[in-house]
């Protein structure tokens, strides 16, 4: 966007996300929609008409995109005609596809021991350690500051992380003494005159005043996972997805996983609850119950028996 010419258009959209405090990720990936819907009628999207959008989410379809990704184009085109040009028509003409539910992959606790134990370094081990103890997304780890550990409260501060919310998590104890250790062993050549409680957990080497990227980050993580052995396709948001889950599986309640998680709906946190396998294997099959030999009930006396009495 910085080497090529900017339209009008693009620029008024941009101006509108920017009114609208859209994120810098979400601003992309609208511009990205839109430069996509402009591609396919090789002309502006000012001059789109119904049958246009008609005709372009026939083409998506056709395509081996996922729901996903395709509703995430129709997202941007439709801010596009509903905020910047002000067309309602044609945004009532986009539809949304109904995205399969998919059950979140799971890593089990013998296989979490794995891959912490096989860390190549201290600062792995601590990456992967605050992504599976506290339940983090990949954004919320690298973008820790030492400002954020409160060693009194016992807590971690997270600021401003998806959807604009502060939340807090646990601070265990394990947890901060392998933060003691790797704030001793860290190393940064561009923290002069910064103050201690601004610095970033991990900061990065190559650019000044910036924290480690989610990118080095997922490289750690892969490289410990095939070291440990394990051959699921798992990510480093499955180590938060296994936080929610092994908590559901100790009896947490589900309202304070949520609280710990962020989540804004109760619903969402519920998924874990299929795939709790320590919750879903305490439960007795009925098929158990049929192998089981019947005991048979004393018999009671009913009203109308007539109760024996011993002879004289």
């Amino acid at each position: 966007m910085t080497t090529e010419a900017i339209t009008p258009l693009r620029q008024r959209m941009i101006e509108d996300m920017t009114a609208r405090k859209l994120g810098a990720h979400t601003q992309r990936s609208h511009i990205s929609s839109c430069k996509r819907f402009a591609a396919f009628l090789k002309r502006s999207p000012e001059t789109a008409t119904l049958e246009d959008l008609r005709q372009f989410q026939l083409h998506l379809a056709q395509t081996d995109m996922s729901i996903c990704n395709r509703n995430r184009i129709m997202t941007g085109v439709r801010f596009l005609f509903r905020v910047t040009l002000r067309r309602l028509e044609h945004a009532a003409e986009i539809y949304h596809l109904r995205e399969p539910e998919k059950l979140p992959l799971v890593m089990s606790v013998d296989e979490i021991k794995r891959l912490l134990a096989v860390t190549s370094s201290l600062k792995t081990r601590v990456l992967l350690s605050l992504g599976y103890g506290c339940g983090l997304r990949a954004s919320e780890i690298v973008r820790l500051k030492v400002k954020h550990i409160d060693r009194a409260q016992k807590i971690i501060r997270i600021e401003q992380s998806k959807g604009r919310k502060d939340r807090n998590v646990m601070l265990s104890v394990e947890l901060l003494d392998l933060l003691r250790q790797w704030w001793k062993a860290r190393r940064s050549r561009h923290e002069a005159g910064m103050p201690a409680q601004e610095r970033w957990l991990f900061p990065s080497r190559k650019s000044a005043g910036r924290p480690i990227t989610t990118r080095h980050l997922n490289r750690l993580f892969h490289e410990a996972v095939d070291a440990a052995g394990i051959k699921k396709s798992v990510t480093v948001h499955t180590l938060r997805h296994s936080f929610a889950t092994h908590l559901l599986d100790d009896d947490v309640n589900l309202r304070k996983i949520q609280v710990l998680l962020g989540h804004e709906k109760l619903e969402t946190t519920a998924r874990y609850l299929h795939v709790a396998t320590a919750t879903i294997s305490a439960v007795e099959s009925p098929l158990d119950r049929l192998a089981r030999p019947k005991h048979k009930k004393p018999r009671k006396a009913g009203r109308n028996h007539k109760e024996v009495q011993p002879p004289a």
